[in-house]
């Protein structure tokens, strides 16, 4: 059966999705906008190359989809957005050009989507967008932007992992001596486990980047694995930190953890794990209900706020609230975490509909 476009975005409820081709600066991106009720679908443009463009499509889906439920948790007025550019993150040459170029394309969206920068981007990509285009968040703090995300996504995965912990025990959330694996110390790892060492807990790591696996050892005394290896190492937490989809149907069978928080994006690849995961009586932290730290920060620059530290700490530190949440509703309707909160989120936007935005 041929692939359907429309019906891939029907199936999830996506209200637009564009496609940009302009071959004079090698760009070729998708941007997928899910749900407006709350407001401008805001989401980062991830920068990654595909085994074909239905694998792209279908990422860009996931992830636009997952913003609507991040942000309607986090309590924010925003919507899902969230971009590809299908190319190498390595590219160097002509690079500038290409996001100014992905500017012009946000401008075509009128402000229906915001993006910022995500995994293979950088402030500075963002930067280069904002020299066409108003549409973008993230930018530098000198500049009157929120600047990087990274660290207040760590931040809000280690308060999810210390409500996990509180659920577990009844009553502490401390994370001392506890023995987390973290897949992944890029952007957002490396700051979760600088976070995880400075509360007492003993860190494994893993990637793909040698150089990024010595800092860690080498600056917070994390133990490193192979990529492989990573799913063996007995641990409390398990953290996935990098692509999605690495808990699945083979590697849930080599998990030895009680929680899996990590930040992530769509760490399942579907429904299907549900029942593995119960049958472990595993923990699974909803990665958009704890991973929107990032998204929280960002938003400040949609508000005006700039860089309003206070004000997002203290949402960040809400992902805590939001997590402990998430688990006792999943406890009291008897359903697996990752549909309750999507439940918890959908409540919010139906509640939302047909009232006039502020």
């Amino acid at each position: 059966m041929a692939y359907s476009v429309l019906d891939a975005c029907a199936a999830r409820g996506h209200e637009q999705v564009a496609f940009f081709n302009y071959p004079e600066v090698g760009l070729r991106a998708i941007v997928a906008i899910h749900d407006t009720t709350l407001g401008p679908g805001l989401g980062g443009c991830r920068m990654r190359t595909y085994g074909s463009e239905e694998q792209a499509l279908d990422d860009v889906l996931r992830l636009s989809e997952g913003m609507t439920y991040k942000s309607a948790l986090a309590g924010l007025p925003l919507g899902g957005g969230k971009a590809i550019i299908m190319a190498s993150p390595s590219l160097s040459e002509g690079r500038e050009k290409l996001f100014e170029k992905f500017g012009e394309c946000l401008n075509a969206l009128a402000g229906r989507y915001i993006s910022a920068e995500d995994m293979g981007t950088s402030v500075k990509d963002i930067m280069c967008v904002r020299k066409t285009s108003s549409f973008v968040v993230g930018t530098e703090l000198d500049k009157g932007g929120a600047g990087d995300p990274s660290p207040w996504t760590a931040l809000g995965v280690y308060e999810a992992m210390r409500a996990a912990v509180a659920h577990q025990s009844g009553e502490d959330s401390s994370l001392r001596g506890k023995r987390v694996a973290v897949q992944g110390v890029g952007h957002v790892g490396m700051y979760l486990v600088d976070l995880l060492a400075k509360a007492g807990a003993k860190v494994i790591v893993c990637d793909t980047h040698d150089s990024a696996v010595q800092k860690a050892v080498k600056e917070f005394g994390a133990e490193a694995v192979s990529l492989d290896q990573i799913y063996d190492v007995p641990c409390d937490i398990f953290s996935p930190c990098a692509v999605g989809q690495t808990v699945n149907s083979e590697t849930i069978k080599r998990l030895s953890c009680s929680i899996i928080a990590g930040a992530a994006n769509n760490q399942l690849p579907d429904r299907s794990l549900y029942a593995a995961i119960t049958e472990k009586r595993i923990i699974y932290c909803p990665d958009f209900a704890i991973n929107s730290g990032g998204v929280i920060c960002v938003s400040a620059e949609v508000a005006s706020r700039g860089h309003d530290t206070g004000w997002i700490k203290e949402k960040v530190q809400g992902i805590f609230g939001t997590t402990t949440k998430v688990l006792e509703e999943a406890k009291r309707r008897g359903r697996f975490t990752e549909e309750v909160a999507v439940e918890l989120a959908k409540e919010r936007l139906a509640a939302a509909k047909g009232r006039p935005r502020p």
